[in-house]
């Protein structure tokens, strides 16, 4: 099963980029985040021409939004949680049935958190780690096995996930609370699969601010969207790449396509 998953930034917007990234990549599944489209309105016909029959997906009005679209038959979750307290479409699941036996897929779209670490004075840093607090209890009560957990985080781990670690400690997205919570949400039973193929000594970036004008030579990235599976799904790993090509695609999302392989590709 070939995976890839994406902060599109827009789907309506930027569909075409889809289009042509299906074309050189042939994923099974791809799961998609920041898609900002209400359910009502979802570009079912679009999707569906480039040979995604199965769909799952929540969304809403120009924020948020989540959506898993495979070539391979899926049967979407019917129990997740609303969380904290609100349906603001951050994460969607479903069991999707693929040739070496289902797997479960969990795509998520963590709150950004605005710009200030403090909870105390910042209402969206404050929903960002008790919502991570929130998945980190839940999946600790679920012993999830065969599963993928897939998305944009919202949040760079390791030193090596940022451009600057020293100067990012005070940056949401690397603060060390962010850091704390997001490894022990992995530690509900998970491992790291992007960096099962880049070590963690190596630099990882998946998001370039459009602030920076020239976001190759500066190259100030951070690792915000993430793979995860569980440890049986380990020796089925067989590839990872990282599609930097794709922020220079016309009208680029800030964020890049993320591509995995799972066992038999077919």
């Amino acid at each position: 099963m070939r995976l890839v998953t994406w902060n599109i930034n827009s789907l309506r917007l930027r569909l075409p980029l889809l289009e042509k990234l299906c074309a050189t990549v042939q994923p099974d599944v791809v799961c998609l985040q920041e898609t900002k489209v209400p359910d009502a309105l979802f570009p079912q016909e679009g999707v569906r021409a480039l040979d995604f029959e199965h769909l799952h997906y929540k969304g809403m009005k120009g924020y948020n939004g989540v959506a898993i679209l495979s070539r391979l038959p899926l049967t979407p979750a019917a129990d997740t949680p609303v969380w904290y307290g609100q349906e603001d479409c951050r994460h969607v699941a479903a069991t999707i049935h693929a040739p070496g036996g289902d797997i479960a897929v969990h795509d998520f779209y963590v709150p950004a958190g605005g710009d200030e670490p403090d909870p105390a004075i910042n209402p969206k840093f404050a929903h960002k780690l008790a919502f991570v607090e929130e998945v980190t209890t839940w999946f600790a009560g679920q012993k999830p096995a065969r599963t993928v957990l897939v998305g944009d985080f919202n949040i760079a781990p390791l030193e090596h996930d940022v451009w600057n670690h020293k100067q990012l400690l005070k940056i949401v997205s690397h603060t060390p609370p962010e850091t704390e919570r997001l490894n022990r949400w992995q530690q509900t039973g998970f491992v790291d699969a992007m960096r099962h193929f880049v070590p963690p000594a190596d630099k990882l970036y998946t998001w370039w601010s459009y602030r920076n004008r020239d976001w190759r030579k500066s190259n100030r990235g951070r690792r915000l969207d993430h793979i995860w599976v569980t440890p049986d799904l380990v020796p089925d790993l067989a590839s990872m790449s990282v599609l930097e090509d794709v922020r220079d695609w016309p009208s680029p999302s800030d964020h890049v396509p993320v591509v995995m392989d799972i066992g038999p590709q077919g």
